[in-house]
């Protein structure tokens, strides 16, 4: 029993007469009556009351009327659905991001929300060590990671240029130099982050590399809560340029450069490789490369091999 079957039994039902369904049909009246026979043979039951010029439905034919109208409806909700999805009028997008990445989403997502306000947009919080696990699992479509990801199941494209940025608070002593060197930094108490990472680590080797000692007195598991606290006047720290952006421009931290400090942060898109990507995602991909292209540095658009 297919679709084109219950369409053509319908039709019959509906037109009491196997000529006229034909006509309806662009069929001739044998094909028809070869359909319904067939449909007859596979369900062991006649649905026509043969005796009848006029078409007229059987028990069974009454009982299966009602179940071929349900599934044609369904077939069509389907289809509108599908449509409605190419047209990006309804899906769900889901990104796993951390704290740091999700501020490289805003403003792309806020032009995404601009063209596609149908699409329901989800970004999980999740550990960056975790990210790729999801992707690979399915339980998101797009992460995004400050590093490159090791699986080979997975792509990766840079989006974004960041710098590992020092802020002091504007009473601070060196809050009005122009240049700091990492010697000078021996007796500052650093307001750390918490979470293990390899930026973390890097700081760390190189602290050591010039015999310089790293006082982290606080270790808050914010960036958010980092940055009120140096504000504060508690010490100083070593932030993602983008989580300061704000703070600087207001006046409220200071950016100092360190120099012989200088890590670079690429921030990277990463999907699951020849994966079907949704409409959705394939749509945010597409907002992403645009609104690099339009904005320029430090936004970019470069696939990874």
């Amino acid at each position: 029993m297919d679709l084109f079957q219950l369409e053509t039994f319908l039709t019959v039902a509906r037109e009491g007469s196997f000529s006229r369904a034909a006509k309806k049909l662009f069929r001739t009246q044998p094909a028809v009556s070869q359909t319904i026979r067939k449909l007859e043979v596979e369900l062991g039951e006649s649905l026509f009351d043969r005796s009848s010029r006029d078409g007229v439905l059987t028990d069974a034919g009454r009982v299966l009327e009602g179940y071929a109208l349900r599934l044609l409806n369904t077939r069509t909700e389907a289809l509108v659905a599908l449509d409605e999805l190419r047209q990006m009028l309804k899906g769900k997008l889901a990104v796993s991001a951390n704290e740091f990445t999700c501020l490289y989403l805003l403003p792309v997502l806020d032009e995404f929300r601009r063209l596609y306000p149908m699409i329901k947009v989800a970004v999980q919080r999740s550990l960056a060590s975790h990210i790729s696990d999801e992707l690979i699992n399915h339980s998101t479509e797009l992460g995004v990671l400050t590093f490159r990801p090791e699986d080979s199941l997975l792509r990766s494209i840079v989006v974004y240029r960041d710098e590992l940025t020092f802020v002091v608070p504007p009473q601070h002593p060196l809050a009005s130099s122009k240049e700091v060197t990492i010697r000078q930094l021996g007796t500052e108490w650093f307001v750390a982050h918490n979470v293990p990472s390899p930026y973390r680590q890097k700081v760390l080797e190189a602290f050591s590399r010039h015999h310089v000692p790293l006082q982290m007195p606080v270790e808050l598991p914010t960036i958010e809560a980092i940055k009120k606290f140096v504000g504060m006047s508690n010490g100083v720290a070593l932030i993602p340029g983008i989580c300061v952006e704000n703070e600087v421009a207001r006046g409220e931290l200071v950016r100092v450069p360190i120099r012989d400090l200088h890590f670079e942060r690429k921030l990277r898109i990463i999907y699951r490789k020849g994966s079907s990507l949704s409409h959705a995602a394939q749509a945010f991909l597409k907002v992403a490369e645009t609104f690099a292209a339009k904005k320029g540095e430090p936004y970019l658009f470069q696939p990874e091999k």
